[in-house]
């Protein structure tokens, strides 16, 4: 008897069917590069520059329903250290109110930034020549002014450097999102 209520038992949980979800598909003009859906974590820059990197609750009616856990190292009683759950935040955002997706890690050498330090030295020093060239033009240096002017060309572009996210909408990039809900039987 117990053998019988068994089978039975997996039997019908085998054939039990769950609702379909809907999802984002990532696309780079007809190809399919990434699938977002319930239940992974994605990592996103919005329209207003809002950067969220939330793992997703839900998709439906075009919009992604998100939670995102603040963690953080607590001590214990005991003098060790572990992962703590301070909290949490929901968010809700239509699909397409993403500008970019993922974002550029913060490891090793800061190129952006180094780029803004090399830009305002360079402007510094080419406002710096043109005072000197005003007040005295024998003290003047070109070689100096061309060197600024060559400084805070090199921070510029070195602040134009690209991140590894990718711009939804350039380079052929787009988010289509795939309603499976509402579908008919």
């Amino acid at each position: 008897m117990l053998r019988l209520l068994t089978l039975i038992l997996l039997l019908t949980t085998a054939t039990s069917q769950a609702q379909p979800s809907d999802f984002l598909i990532l696309k780079k003009k007809d190809k399919t590069i990434r699938s977002y859906y319930t239940g992974i974590e994605m990592e996103f820059v919005t329209n207003t520059g809002a950067y969220r990197k939330a793992y997703i609750t839900s998709i439906h009616n075009d919009s992604l329903f998100m939670k995102e856990y603040i963690i953080q190292q607590a001590m214990t009683k005991f003098g060790f250290y572990v992962a703590d759950t301070l909290g949490s935040y929901s968010y809700s955002y239509n699909y397409r109110d993403i500008k970019s997706i993922g974002r550029k890690e913060k490891k090793g050498f800061n190129v952006q930034g180094s780029g803004g330090v090399l830009l305002g030295g360079g402007l510094l020093l080419t406002l710096a020549s043109g005072v000197v060239y005003l007040a005295d033009k024998d003290k003047f240096s070109p070689g100096l002014l061309g060197a600024s002017v060559g400084l805070a060309g090199i921070g510029y572009l070195m602040t134009k450097i690209n991140s590894k996210a990718i711009v939804i909408g350039k380079r052929n990039y787009h988010l289509e999102y795939v309603n499976l809900s509402a579908q008919k039987k």
